[in-house]
């Protein structure tokens, strides 16, 4: 490829992309040369901005139409801009719940490195959102993957963050592997990397043989991406990960990771086998043939979530099981296949963030001050810090699906979808129906705690300035996006096209 051919693309779709490596690199320099009784507080800042910078160039690439460079393996799409927006959204407000974490253990433990780790994991989300061909879904893949097995170990001196990188390291090395598997059968059958290509060869796919092969192909994928997403039964390894890593790092993958696995899972799904025949009697395609299968693993994701969450009295593992349900509950929109599913899917997933990282934010402050992550840590809460414990109160209400907050509206949408289509899915929407009941226990058992229990100290709450700001901003999305939803989908209306390209 020589410099004329490389100059004739146009580079400025990737911006986001190159701004975030640029500063990932030049954390990782600064770290290098910083001296190490220097405070890497500031590193995180830079990597604030940077963030800021890459959000600013996105938001000035909405309006630009779909291109893709590369031989079609970096596409900007609506799908794309979209889901970018939420992932940088979110790393910015992890990287200031980051700046915040003072460990117990001492910082020698969190210094540098996670802050341009963070930001190379970011990088590969972002890859995956933009990208049209096996090859650099994968390598976006590698990408998160691999930054997020370090970060989970990053107290190297903890028992439990040990345990916790070994068995992500585990599980997520077998996920890889079973999904690159899946994929291999794909690209043996058609012979290209690129997802287009794959879709308008497997049209005129009609081989019984193809045909299975192609079947064993998907459920390969979902499988290998099930244990990304930690949806049951796939999930054992969530809850002793959220616990050992630490915070900052727990909330990066309940929110950023989750939300690039899913957009992972919709691309490869909906661009391999949305088109391609399944070979019954009524020319379906293979994705609505197979989709209750997903249904099944929405169900037993929902079930087995909310169910465990019962049982728990750490804090950070209630809300791995909460976040696996929430799981099961996204995956109702991929099985359901509603009209309107990426609009949903979108919602859904940008209330998550701010309802998750606002109660994540409270976390990490009282687990700090209290140096344990029981649940009777948040006893009399409202006593000591009446913003804290008002604002945890919206967060799990909203995670609950109580009517007012952004949490009931996604939900209230994944019904109205699951209901629409000709044959409604009636059994997922009663599991879901049943389940969300359930989580109502554990949910106001926290907030029975932080209410109605009297408080283990009288000590007044001062909360760093990061923490404030993650936690207000939190506050304002989840009641406006609550109480004036259409916000959120005339500005998906008005810029990205109602998703329509995503085929294109």
């Amino acid at each position: 490829m020589d410099l004329e051919t490389l100059l004739s693309y146009e580079w400025s779709i990737m911006a986001p992309e190159f701004i975030i490596l640029g500063v990932a690199t030049a954390l990782s320099l600064l770290d290098l040369f910083m001296p190490k009784s220097q405070s890497r507080k500031i590193l995180g800042w830079l990597g604030f901005a940077g963030i800021l910078a890459a959000l600013v160039s996105l938001l000035g690439l909405v309006g630009h139409g779909t291109e893709s460079i590369l031989l079609d393996t970096f596409r900007l799409d609506s799908f794309a801009k979209a889901f970018k927006l939420l992932l940088l959204i979110g790393a910015a407000m992890v990287m200031l719940i980051a700046i915040s974490y003072e460990p117990n253990d001492g910082l020698e433990e969190f210094r540098g490195e996670f802050f341009y780790l963070f930001m190379a994991g970011l990088l590969g989300a972002m890859i995956m959102s933009s990208s049209g061909d096996l090859i650099t879904l994968f390598v976006g893949l590698e990408l998160l993957s691999i930054s997020s097995y370090i970060l989970a170990g990053m107290r190297k001196r903890n028992i439990q963050s040990n345990e916790s990188a070994m068995k992500y390291v585990i599980n997520g090395s077998i996920a890889t592997a079973i999904t690159l598997f899946g994929m291999s059968y794909v690209y043996g059958l058609t012979g290209t990397t690129n997802l287009k290509a794959m879709a308008g060869f497997l049209t005129s796919v009609f081989d019984e043989q193809h045909i299975y092969l192609l079947g064993l192909a998907f459920f390969m994928i979902v499988v290998g991406l099930s244990f990304k997403l930690a949806t049951a039964p796939f999930h054992m390894w969530a809850p002793d990960v959220y616990q050992g890593a630490p915070t900052p790092v727990t909330a990066f993958l309940s929110v950023v990771s989750k939300t690039a696995g899913f957009v992972l899972l919709v691309r490869i799904l909906f661009s391999i086998f949305a088109n391609t025949p399944s070979g019954d009697a009524q020319g379906l395609p293979m994705i609505l043939t197979l989709q209750d299968y997903i249904a099944f693993l929405a169900g037993a994701t929902m079930i087995i979530g909310n169910l465990i969450a019962l049982r728990q009295r750490n804090i950070k593992r209630l809300f791995a099981y909460s976040s696996i349900a929430q799981a099961g509950y996204l995956l109702v929109v991929i099985a359901t296949m509603s009209l309107f599913m990426f609009d949903t899917l979108w919602f859904y997933l940008g209330a998550y963030l701010f309802m998750n990282l606002g109660a994540f934010a409270i976390i990490q402050y009282v687990t700090h001050k209290s140096g344990s992550e029981d649940i009777s840590q948040f006893a009399g809460l409202y006593r000591r810090a009446p913003f804290l414990a008002i604002a945890m109160a919206i967060f799990l209400l909203s995670l609950a699906g109580i009517p007012g907050t952004a949490g009931f509206i996604g939900k209230l949408n994944i019904f109205m979808g699951a209901l629409v289509p000709q044959e409604g899915h009636y059994v997922l929407v009663s599991i879901m129906i049943a389940t969300t009941v359930v989580s109502y226990f554990y949910y106001f058992g926290v907030m029975v705690q932080m209410f109605f229990r009297p408080a283990a100290d009288t000590q007044k709450v001062k909360l760093p300035s990061a923490l404030t700001a993650v936690i207000s901003i939190s506050i304002v999305a989840t009641i406006l996006f609550g109480v004036a939803p259409n916000i959120a989908f005339d500005f998906l209306q008005g810029n990205f096209n109602q998703f329509t390209d995503f085929f294109q």
